[in-house]
Protein backbone atom coordinates (compact mmCIF):
# COMPACT_ATOMS: atom_id res chain seq x y z
CA UNK A 1 0.00 0.00 0.00
CA UNK A 2 1.35 3.26 -0.64
CA UNK A 3 1.50 5.84 2.29
CA UNK A 4 0.72 9.18 1.05
CA UNK A 5 0.41 12.52 3.37
CA UNK A 6 -2.19 15.21 2.85
CA UNK A 7 -2.88 18.31 3.88
CA UNK A 8 -6.33 18.15 5.04
CA UNK A 9 -7.08 15.71 7.46
CA UNK A 10 -10.43 13.36 6.73
CA UNK A 11 -13.73 13.87 8.72
CA UNK A 12 -14.29 10.37 8.93
CA UNK A 13 -11.63 7.20 8.57
CA UNK A 14 -12.27 3.94 9.19
CA UNK A 15 -10.14 0.86 9.16
CA UNK A 16 -11.14 -2.89 8.84
CA UNK A 17 -13.25 -4.91 6.63
CA UNK A 18 -14.01 -4.86 2.82
CA UNK A 19 -15.16 -7.20 0.57
CA UNK A 20 -18.06 -8.50 -2.15
CA UNK A 21 -21.56 -9.23 -0.82
CA UNK A 22 -23.54 -11.65 -2.86
CA UNK A 23 -26.95 -11.13 -1.94
CA UNK A 24 -30.05 -13.53 -2.98
CA UNK A 25 -32.53 -11.68 -5.24
CA UNK A 26 -35.24 -14.26 -3.99
CA UNK A 27 -35.88 -14.62 -0.25
CA UNK A 28 -36.99 -16.98 2.36
CA UNK A 29 -35.38 -19.48 0.44
CA UNK A 30 -32.07 -21.32 1.43
CA UNK A 31 -28.82 -20.55 -0.81
CA UNK A 32 -29.69 -24.15 -2.29
CA UNK A 33 -32.91 -23.10 -3.83
CA UNK A 34 -31.78 -19.21 -4.98
CA UNK A 35 -31.41 -19.38 -8.56
CA UNK A 36 -30.08 -15.47 -9.23
CA UNK A 37 -27.71 -12.85 -6.98
CA UNK A 38 -26.94 -9.39 -6.55
CA UNK A 39 -23.27 -8.38 -6.24
CA UNK A 40 -22.88 -5.40 -3.62
CA UNK A 41 -19.70 -3.63 -1.96
CA UNK A 42 -19.42 -4.94 1.53
CA UNK A 43 -17.68 -5.15 4.86
CA UNK A 44 -18.19 -3.26 8.12
CA UNK A 45 -15.75 -0.60 7.70
CA UNK A 46 -16.15 0.25 4.67
CA UNK A 47 -19.88 0.36 4.74
CA UNK A 48 -19.51 3.03 7.58
CA UNK A 49 -17.32 5.12 5.49
CA UNK A 50 -19.99 4.92 2.45
CA UNK A 51 -22.54 5.71 4.90
CA UNK A 52 -20.58 8.55 6.15
CA UNK A 53 -20.17 9.74 2.71
CA UNK A 54 -24.03 9.73 1.96
CA UNK A 55 -24.02 12.97 4.92
CA UNK A 56 -21.28 14.61 3.13
CA UNK A 57 -18.60 13.88 5.15
CA UNK A 58 -15.24 13.58 3.64
CA UNK A 59 -14.51 9.93 4.15
CA UNK A 60 -12.05 7.24 3.53
CA UNK A 61 -11.30 3.03 4.00
CA UNK A 62 -7.92 2.44 5.40
CA UNK A 63 -8.75 -2.03 4.03
CA UNK A 64 -6.71 -4.20 1.67
CA UNK A 65 -8.38 -6.29 -1.68
CA UNK A 66 -7.25 -9.16 -3.31
CA UNK A 67 -5.41 -8.44 -7.02
CA UNK A 68 -8.13 -9.81 -8.91
CA UNK A 69 -11.50 -8.59 -10.18
CA UNK A 70 -13.59 -8.12 -7.28
CA UNK A 71 -11.10 -6.04 -6.25
CA UNK A 72 -11.46 -3.42 -8.68
CA UNK A 73 -15.17 -3.94 -8.25
CA UNK A 74 -14.61 -2.57 -4.83
CA UNK A 75 -12.43 0.17 -5.75
CA UNK A 76 -14.53 1.07 -8.68
CA UNK A 77 -17.68 1.04 -5.87
CA UNK A 78 -16.27 3.32 -3.41
CA UNK A 79 -15.18 5.98 -5.78
CA UNK A 80 -18.85 6.21 -6.94
CA UNK A 81 -20.17 6.38 -3.24
CA UNK A 82 -18.05 9.17 -2.84
CA UNK A 83 -15.35 7.10 -0.75
CA UNK A 84 -11.58 8.10 -1.10
CA UNK A 85 -9.61 5.56 -2.01
CA UNK A 86 -6.23 5.78 -1.22
CA UNK A 87 -5.52 3.57 1.04
CA UNK A 88 -7.44 0.78 -0.29
CA UNK A 89 -4.21 -1.64 -0.94
CA UNK A 90 -3.57 -5.02 -2.62
CA UNK A 91 -2.41 -8.47 -0.92
CA UNK A 92 -1.26 -9.88 -4.29
CA UNK A 93 -1.22 -13.72 -2.27
CA UNK A 94 -5.03 -13.68 -1.11
CA UNK A 95 -8.49 -13.30 -3.09
CA UNK A 96 -10.76 -10.72 -2.37
CA UNK A 97 -13.31 -11.88 0.13
CA UNK A 98 -16.99 -12.89 -0.95
CA UNK A 99 -19.31 -13.27 1.91
CA UNK A 100 -23.02 -14.95 0.74
CA UNK A 101 -26.33 -14.66 2.97
CA UNK A 102 -29.40 -15.87 3.15
CA UNK A 103 -32.72 -13.98 3.36
CA UNK A 104 -35.39 -15.02 5.82
CA UNK A 105 -37.14 -11.58 7.06
CA UNK A 106 -37.79 -10.30 9.57
CA UNK A 107 -35.15 -11.54 11.82
CA UNK A 108 -33.16 -14.20 10.13
CA UNK A 109 -29.99 -13.81 7.68
CA UNK A 110 -27.57 -16.00 8.51
CA UNK A 111 -24.04 -15.13 6.59
CA UNK A 112 -21.28 -17.59 5.31
CA UNK A 113 -17.90 -15.78 4.91
CA UNK A 114 -15.30 -16.72 2.38
CA UNK A 115 -11.98 -15.28 3.75
CA UNK A 116 -9.71 -17.84 2.75
CA UNK A 117 -7.04 -18.93 3.69
CA UNK A 118 -6.71 -14.89 4.97
CA UNK A 119 -8.64 -11.75 4.27
CA UNK A 120 -6.74 -9.12 2.81
CA UNK A 121 -8.02 -6.61 5.12
CA UNK A 122 -6.34 -9.01 8.11
CA UNK A 123 -2.95 -8.74 6.02
CA UNK A 124 -3.01 -4.58 6.58
CA UNK A 125 0.56 -4.14 8.08
CA UNK A 126 1.82 -1.23 10.39
CA UNK A 127 3.96 -0.13 7.29
CA UNK A 128 0.92 0.02 5.38
CA UNK A 129 -0.26 2.97 7.71
CA UNK A 130 -0.55 6.63 7.09
CA UNK A 131 -0.27 7.83 10.91
CA UNK A 132 -0.58 11.68 9.65
CA UNK A 133 -4.09 10.94 8.44
CA UNK A 134 -4.83 8.57 11.41
CA UNK A 135 -4.04 11.45 13.63
CA UNK A 136 -5.61 14.38 11.58
CA UNK A 137 -9.35 12.91 10.56
CA UNK A 138 -12.12 14.25 12.81
CA UNK A 139 -13.38 10.26 13.87
CA UNK A 140 -11.35 7.20 13.35
CA UNK A 141 -13.50 3.90 13.60
CA UNK A 142 -12.08 0.91 13.48
CA UNK A 143 -13.71 -2.60 14.38
CA UNK A 144 -13.06 -6.04 16.49
CA UNK A 145 -12.67 -8.01 13.51
CA UNK A 146 -9.37 -6.38 12.87
CA UNK A 147 -7.56 -7.63 16.27
CA UNK A 148 -8.76 -11.21 15.47
CA UNK A 149 -5.30 -11.88 12.88
CA UNK A 150 -2.32 -10.53 12.79
CA UNK A 151 -0.57 -8.47 11.18
CA UNK A 152 -4.12 -6.75 11.41
CA UNK A 153 -4.04 -7.15 15.14
CA UNK A 154 -0.38 -5.54 15.50
CA UNK A 155 -1.32 -2.27 12.95
CA UNK A 156 -5.21 -1.75 14.62
CA UNK A 157 -3.34 -1.54 18.03
CA UNK A 158 -0.30 1.11 16.39
CA UNK A 159 -3.33 2.73 15.15
CA UNK A 160 -4.80 3.51 18.21
CA UNK A 161 -1.53 4.00 20.20
CA UNK A 162 -0.68 7.05 17.23
CA UNK A 163 -4.19 8.26 17.68
CA UNK A 164 -3.77 8.54 21.47
CA UNK A 165 -7.28 9.27 21.79
CA UNK A 166 -7.52 12.60 19.36
CA UNK A 167 -10.59 13.94 18.48
CA UNK A 168 -13.46 10.74 18.59
CA UNK A 169 -11.95 7.23 18.09
CA UNK A 170 -14.62 4.79 18.07
CA UNK A 171 -14.66 1.25 18.33
CA UNK A 172 -17.10 -1.05 17.19
CA UNK A 173 -17.51 -4.17 18.84
CA UNK A 174 -18.47 -6.32 15.65
CA UNK A 175 -17.47 -9.35 17.25
CA UNK A 176 -17.91 -12.06 14.37
CA UNK A 177 -17.46 -15.55 16.44
CA UNK A 178 -16.15 -17.40 13.34
CA UNK A 179 -13.29 -15.36 13.28
CA UNK A 180 -11.90 -16.12 16.60
CA UNK A 181 -11.09 -19.01 18.26
CA UNK A 182 -12.50 -18.39 21.42
CA UNK A 183 -14.75 -15.68 23.26
CA UNK A 184 -12.29 -15.32 25.64
CA UNK A 185 -9.56 -14.93 23.63
CA UNK A 186 -11.48 -11.96 21.83
CA UNK A 187 -12.18 -10.23 25.14
CA UNK A 188 -8.23 -10.16 25.81
CA UNK A 189 -7.49 -8.01 22.88
CA UNK A 190 -10.97 -6.23 22.78
CA UNK A 191 -9.88 -4.95 26.28
CA UNK A 192 -6.77 -3.45 25.29
CA UNK A 193 -8.27 -2.07 21.82
CA UNK A 194 -10.82 -0.28 24.85
CA UNK A 195 -7.87 1.51 26.51
CA UNK A 196 -7.12 3.89 23.57
CA UNK A 197 -11.03 5.00 22.35
CA UNK A 198 -13.25 7.35 23.20
CA UNK A 199 -16.42 5.62 22.04
CA UNK A 200 -17.58 1.97 21.99
CA UNK A 201 -20.96 0.52 20.23
CA UNK A 202 -22.32 -3.07 19.92
CA UNK A 203 -24.98 -5.05 20.61
CA UNK A 204 -25.57 -6.78 23.78
CA UNK A 205 -23.74 -10.11 22.08
CA UNK A 206 -20.86 -7.86 21.35
CA UNK A 207 -20.89 -6.16 24.72
CA UNK A 208 -20.44 -9.30 26.50
CA UNK A 209 -16.99 -9.80 24.51
CA UNK A 210 -16.01 -6.83 25.32
CA UNK A 211 -16.78 -6.29 29.00
CA UNK A 212 -18.39 -9.72 30.12
CA UNK A 213 -22.08 -8.83 30.55
CA UNK A 214 -25.29 -8.95 28.89
CA UNK A 215 -27.23 -6.16 31.30
CA UNK A 216 -27.21 -3.15 28.92
CA UNK A 217 -26.22 -0.89 32.19
CA UNK A 218 -23.39 -3.12 33.85
CA UNK A 219 -22.22 -3.08 29.96
CA UNK A 220 -22.40 0.57 29.57
CA UNK A 221 -20.73 1.16 33.33
CA UNK A 222 -17.76 -1.39 32.71
CA UNK A 223 -17.03 0.39 28.97
CA UNK A 224 -17.29 3.88 30.75
CA UNK A 225 -14.76 2.61 33.21
CA UNK A 226 -12.20 1.99 30.86
CA UNK A 227 -12.17 5.64 30.11
CA UNK A 228 -14.82 5.55 27.22
CA UNK A 229 -17.03 8.63 26.91
CA UNK A 230 -20.13 7.13 24.97
CA UNK A 231 -21.11 3.95 25.55
CA UNK A 232 -23.73 2.74 22.51
CA UNK A 233 -25.89 -0.80 23.68
CA UNK A 234 -27.82 -1.75 20.98
CA UNK A 235 -30.47 -3.60 22.97
CA UNK A 236 -32.16 -4.82 19.89
CA UNK A 237 -36.72 -4.47 20.07
CA UNK A 238 -35.73 -2.65 23.66
CA UNK A 239 -33.73 -0.04 21.49
CA UNK A 240 -30.54 1.74 22.14
CA UNK A 241 -29.01 2.79 25.11
CA UNK A 242 -26.04 5.38 25.07
CA UNK A 243 -24.39 7.10 28.43
CA UNK A 244 -21.79 9.65 28.58
CA UNK A 245 -21.00 12.38 30.89
CA UNK A 246 -24.35 14.25 30.48
CA UNK A 247 -25.93 11.11 31.67
CA UNK A 248 -28.05 8.22 30.06
CA UNK A 249 -30.17 8.22 26.87
CA UNK A 250 -32.77 5.23 26.01
CA UNK A 251 -34.02 5.84 22.57
CA UNK A 252 -36.79 2.92 21.32
CA UNK A 253 -36.48 1.22 17.85
CA UNK A 254 -38.03 2.87 14.59
CA UNK A 255 -40.44 0.46 12.86
CA UNK A 256 -39.62 -1.04 10.15
CA UNK A 257 -40.30 -3.87 7.63
CA UNK A 258 -37.51 -5.85 7.31
CA UNK A 259 -36.28 -6.52 4.66
CA UNK A 260 -33.07 -7.22 5.03
CA UNK A 261 -31.39 -6.30 8.90
CA UNK A 262 -27.63 -7.09 7.94
CA UNK A 263 -26.61 -3.54 6.74
CA UNK A 264 -28.80 -1.95 9.83
CA UNK A 265 -25.85 -1.60 12.42
CA UNK A 266 -23.44 0.20 9.74
CA UNK A 267 -25.88 2.81 8.70
CA UNK A 268 -26.45 3.58 12.32
CA UNK A 269 -22.88 3.80 12.68
CA UNK A 270 -22.24 6.04 9.48
CA UNK A 271 -25.40 8.50 11.17
CA UNK A 272 -23.52 8.43 14.77
CA UNK A 273 -20.47 9.79 13.10
CA UNK A 274 -22.50 12.81 11.27
CA UNK A 275 -24.35 13.37 14.65
CA UNK A 276 -20.97 13.78 16.47
CA UNK A 277 -19.09 15.81 13.82
CA UNK A 278 -22.88 18.36 14.32
CA UNK A 279 -22.63 18.30 17.84
CA UNK A 280 -25.98 17.62 18.33
CA UNK A 281 -26.63 15.90 22.02
CA UNK A 282 -27.02 13.00 22.47
CA UNK A 283 -30.81 11.67 22.02
CA UNK A 284 -31.02 13.38 18.81
CA UNK A 285 -27.82 11.47 17.80
CA UNK A 286 -29.34 7.73 19.05
CA UNK A 287 -32.97 8.70 17.63
CA UNK A 288 -31.16 10.06 13.76
CA UNK A 289 -28.92 6.71 14.26
CA UNK A 290 -31.60 4.77 14.61
CA UNK A 291 -33.65 5.86 11.86
CA UNK A 292 -30.92 5.58 9.54
CA UNK A 293 -30.21 1.56 10.77
CA UNK A 294 -34.00 1.10 10.23
CA UNK A 295 -33.94 2.62 6.62
CA UNK A 296 -31.41 0.59 4.97
CA UNK A 297 -33.29 -2.87 7.40
CA UNK A 298 -35.84 -1.53 4.90
CA UNK A 299 -33.57 -2.36 1.74
CA UNK A 300 -31.81 -5.86 0.16
CA UNK A 301 -28.44 -4.28 0.17
CA UNK A 302 -26.49 -1.98 2.74
CA UNK A 303 -23.78 0.05 0.94
CA UNK A 304 -26.56 0.84 -1.89
CA UNK A 305 -29.16 1.99 0.54
CA UNK A 306 -27.58 4.05 2.76
CA UNK A 307 -29.34 7.03 3.69
CA UNK A 308 -28.89 11.00 2.72
CA UNK A 309 -30.13 13.26 5.98
CA UNK A 310 -33.07 13.96 4.21
CA UNK A 311 -34.35 10.12 3.55
CA UNK A 312 -33.35 9.36 7.51
CA UNK A 313 -35.32 12.94 8.31
CA UNK A 314 -38.33 10.70 6.42
CA UNK A 315 -38.32 7.78 8.12
CA UNK A 316 -38.92 10.26 11.44
CA UNK A 317 -41.76 11.89 9.93
CA UNK A 318 -40.34 14.73 8.30
CA UNK A 319 -40.28 16.57 11.91
CA UNK A 320 -36.78 16.09 12.63
CA UNK A 321 -35.19 14.73 15.35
Amino acid sequence: MEVTSHDAGFDLLTMGRIGVDVYPLQTGVGLAEVTSFGKYLGGTATNVAVAGARYGLRSAVVTKTGADPFGVFLRRALTGYGVDTRFVGTSEHLPTPVTFCEIFPPDDFPLYFYRFPKAPDLDIAVDDLDFDAIRTAKIFWVTVTGLSQEPSREATLAALEARGRRGTTVLDLDYRPMFWPSREHAREWVGKALGHVTVAVGNLDECDTAVGTRDPREAAKALRDKGISLAVVKQGPAGVLAVDDSGEVEVPPVPVDVVNGLGAGDAFGGALCHGLLSGWDTARIMRFANAAGAHVAGELACSDAMPTEEQVLRKLGGTGV
